[in-house]
């Protein structure tokens, strides 16, 4: 007993997480829907292609909705609530409030789906998916998405704001944050490898583009052009200026010449645990790929509400 007690207490609390990640993904199947609406998966990935191929940074979005749906009390479609009267959502949290995009695609989506199947397909289902097919519209991999989840009745603001990585944070708050969620640093790194694609205000570099001297001087030169140092907090810059609509490994290439947009992405390459990880997807663009594609289904399998648990919302927004 009591060299249990010597033990660091977090190795039992990312068990526990793990333990609980493995027992409700044993819930879930790839074949969920093949009977109850066997045309869901591919009406989905029609609308979202539509989407991407009008504007290629929706896919970005799509991928991001699923993260902080995820990361925020496990996928359960919570993400997509509004606030009502007395009734108070994630959607004004910092990391998501005027930020998050893509509401009203999946208003869409789940329309459509809806109208084929009433009350079968669930919300948190329809972001998964949609997650999925934008990856791999954006030239990534694919995986197979397991299904079944059911939707939240209500939402958290307060995990929100406290769950979801910050762009400030420094390697050990993020390697600490992610085991949190049962995330090994390996399984960190390949999922921040999501930011080869998207945009962030400037309000989320201003302090690293201004004030670190771990940055590419070129880079620093050409997003200051586009972020003052005072004003323009909702101006955009492309997380990968390199390839910012192609969902490939130049993320990681960019850190290992000091061109990470955010504190949190230079962070995985600058001396520490984590750059032999960043040096090798750099390198090995099929190992990210596997190992991206591995990590974002365990990221799936967070915490969902399944049997009778939660509700199928009818519509997203709201629940029942």
């Amino acid at each position: 007993m009591a060299f249990y007690s010597r033990l660091d207490s977090s190795f039992y609390l990312s068990l526990l997480v793990f333990s609980l990640i493995r027992l409700s993904s044993a819930q879930l199947s790839s074949d969920y829907y093949e009977k109850s609406c066997p045309k869901a998966i591919y009406t989905i990935k029609n609308t979202v292609t539509n989407a991407v191929a009008k504007e290629r940074r929706m896919g970005a979005s799509l991928l991001r909705l699923h993260f902080h749906d995820c990361f925020v009390n496990g996928c359960d479609g919570s993400i997509l609530l509004d606030d009502t009267s007395d009734f108070t959502g994630e959607k004004t949290a910092k990391p998501n409030s005027n930020s998050l995009r893509g509401f009203d695609l999946i208003d869409t989506m789940k329309s459509q789906v809806e109208k084929l199947c009433p009350g079968i397909v669930s919300c948190a289902d329809v972001i998964a998916i949609a997650a999925r097919d934008s990856v791999a519209i954006l030239g990534g991999p694919t995986w197979t998405v397991q299904l079944g989840r059911r939707d939240s009745t209500t939402a958290s603001l307060s995990s929100a704001n406290s769950d979801i990585p910050s762009p400030l944070m420094d390697l050990s708050d993020l390697i600490t944050n992610f085991a949190n969620k049962g995330f090994t640093a390996k399984e960190m790194v390949a999922l921040a490898g999501a930011h080869t694609i998207g945009q962030a205000q400037c309000t989320t570099f201003r302090e690293r583009v201004y004030n670190e001297t771990t940055i590419d001087s070129s880079l620093a030169t050409s997003l200051k052009s586009s972020c003052p140092s005072t004003g323009g907090d909702d101006s955009l810059s492309a997380l990968d200026a390199a390839t910012p609509a192609i969902f490939d490994n130049h993320y990681f290439k960019n850190l290992e010449k000091n061109k990470g947009i955010l504190h949190s992405d230079q962070q995985l390459f600058s001396g520490g645990s984590t750059d032999s990880q960043v040096t090798t997807y750099g390198t090995r663009p099929i190992t990210f790929a596997a190992d991206f594609a591995k990590a974002i289904v365990k990221m799936g399998n967070l915490s969902p509400l399944t049997g009778t648990n939660g509700q199928i919302r009818t519509n997203c927004r709201k629940i029942n």
